[in-house]
């Protein structure tokens, strides 16, 4: 008999047992202490739990660890539920905790044992970990101040709150081909990067002065790299209805034989936009509308850091960096005593590893400040603190061949103190693996891992591509450089190309990488 695929392989376990239905057995296997079925750690991420690398491990050790992510809905987490995940990360963790791209928190070191009290703590304070992960709509992102931004074009959260609810534990959704990612954008500043999610919903405020909402489907940064197509716009009140048809096409239409060609992207893409719009518009009832398409905020310009006012009078937003999104416990247990001492709400995360303290008073927002800046935390961040991102990495990720979070923490230091009037947004992605966990092909410099021969010796290290960018249709994705490092080259790299850019005229960092990489090698997307 010939062996399964791993198609044929996830597509079997999830007819036998739906993912959903595997929460019982962490809790069997947690008090059992017995051998886990390879089946059901398949079937864990739908929990977002994933088998953690040994590479930090001890020989002697023979425990299996776990990665946990907790699904943070609308990104929005309050004083207690910080303080909640710092101490979970201090007592179970080893002090571990990121923030990820999907707005989400991770822990690395949990045992199997450890879940049932983690999800107690979780489930106290409103947290949960259901659909983190697995073939099933992913946490859906938004903007971090959506609500009390002055400037956003809609208020979007009651949207995201009600798409939560359509997905959360519904069983109709929860085996999807592959992983499905949603973003819902309200904000002027576009942040939530509406061009590289499966489906994402944009406001945009037309010249008879209504709000519609434009359509992007089928974009992707892995397997399916895509930007996605605009195919229209739709009311507000049509959101729902057509998020559900476009799961339930994708759901029954999508590639169940080949799973690295299984996401919605490789569907519109092999069925064409126009095949796409017909069969979505027949099984939602919705008839697209078509307007000129607008214009963007370029990637690299859509953050809120610093100092912002909020609609609630005499109240601000604190927009902080986490370099690589590597907060750790002990910083999340400060902060939470830092918003509950303050009085501030409390806080969201961002797509871009970052987070936001949303409502904090006017008198009390530079005390606040200063405090933050005390424990370690960034208010006021550089250009490089800003935007460089960091995936999982070689210590806890499995695919990675390079570590990434420590050396993205050492690569800011060192641009900080080359260059600290440097001023011009810089987007960096610090990548283990040639996948895109940390979005290395949308940013101006993305480092992803890969080992080097230096002579006889093996390396370490990153290939270099360059040149992503974000802005609708203007929208492109990275240029191979055929440039390796090793890991302790990446930093000084980019400081020979910052020089080099200074004494250029270009209009744009990531347009100059663009140029002399396109003039020094052959001008293909980055694979």
């Amino acid at each position: 008999m010939a062996s399964e695929t791993k198609a044929e392989r996830i597509e079997r376990i999830k007819r036998e047992k739906d993912g959903l239905a595997v929460i019982a057995d962490v809790y069997r296997y947690a008090q059992t202490k017995e051998a886990i079925d390879p089946e059901d750690i398949d079937r864990f991420k739908w929990y977002g739990l994933y088998t953690q690398s040994k590479t930090l491990q001890d020989e002697s050790d023979e425990t299996q660890y776990y990665m946990l992510r907790v699904k943070v809905a609308g990104g929005y987490l309050n004083a207690k539920q910080v303080a909640v995940l710092g101490q979970i990360s201090v007592d179970f963790a080893c002090n571990s905790a990121d923030l990820t791209t999907r707005q989400d928190v991770q822990f690395h070191w949990l045992t199997i044992e450890d879940l049932p009290d983690v999800l107690g703590h979780l489930a106290l304070v409103g947290l949960s970990v259901v659909g983190a992960s697995g073939d099933v709509p992913r946490n859906i992102v938004c903007c971090p101040i959506n609500g009390i931004d002055a400037d956003q074009i809609d208020d979007v959260r009651d949207i995201v709150a009600a798409l939560n609810d359509l997905y959360r534990e519904n069983r109709e959704f929860s085996n999807l081909p592959r992983k499905f990612k949603i973003g819902v954008n309200g904000c002027s500043k576009h942040c939530i990067s509406h061009e590289v999610q499966d489906l994402a919903f944009t406001a945009v405020k037309h010249a008879d002065g209504k709000v519609r909402f434009s359509v992007s489907v089928g974009g992707g940064q892995a397997s399916n790299r895509r930007i996605a197509d605009h195919i229209g716009y739709i009311e507000r009140s049509e959101i729902v209805p057509l998020a559900e048809s476009v799961a339930r096409i994708y759901r029954d239409e999508g590639r169940r034989d080949n799973r690295s060609k299984a996401r919605l992207g490789h569907l519109v893409e092999a069925w064409g936009v126009e095949r796409f719009v017909e069969e979505l518009e027949k099984d939602s009832g919705i008839t697209l509308q078509r307007f000129d398409h607008i214009a963007f905020t370029p990637y690299p310009r859509r953050g809120h850091f610093g100092v912002a006012p909020s609609v609630k009078k005499a109240h601000n937003t604190i927009g902080c960096a986490v370099i690589g999104g590597r907060i750790g416990g002990e910083k999340l247990l400060k902060l939470g005593r830092i918003l509950e001492l303050y009085g501030a709400e409390g806080i969201t995360l961002t797509s871009s590893q970052n987070f936001v303290i949303v409502n904090v008073h006017s008198d009390a927002t530079e005390p606040l400040i200063d405090t933050l800046k005390a424990v370690g935390i960034i208010p006021y961040p550089s250009v490089f603190e800003a935007r460089t991102l960091a995936c999982t990495g070689l210590d806890f990720c499995k695919f990675a061949v390079s570590e990434t979070k420590e050396l993205a923490y050492d690569v800011v230091g060192y641009l900080n103190a080359k260059f600290p009037d440097f001023d011009e947004p810089v987007s960096i992605s610090i990548n283990g693996c040639p996948n895109s966990c940390a979005h290395p092909h949308i940013v101006d410099l993305g480092f992803t891992g890969a080992v080097l021969k230096r002579g006889d010796e093996r390396l370490k290290g990153f290939d270099l591509i360059v040149g992503g960018h974000l802005e609708g249709e203007k929208s492109r994705f990275s240029i191979k450089t055929g440039v390796k490092v090793a890991s302790e080259e990446v930093a000084p790299l980019i400081e020979s190309l910052i020089r080099e850019y200074d004494t250029t005229t270009n209009l744009g960092f990531g347009n100059f990488l663009r140029e002399k990489y396109a003039d020094e090698s052959t001008i293909s997307p980055a694979s």
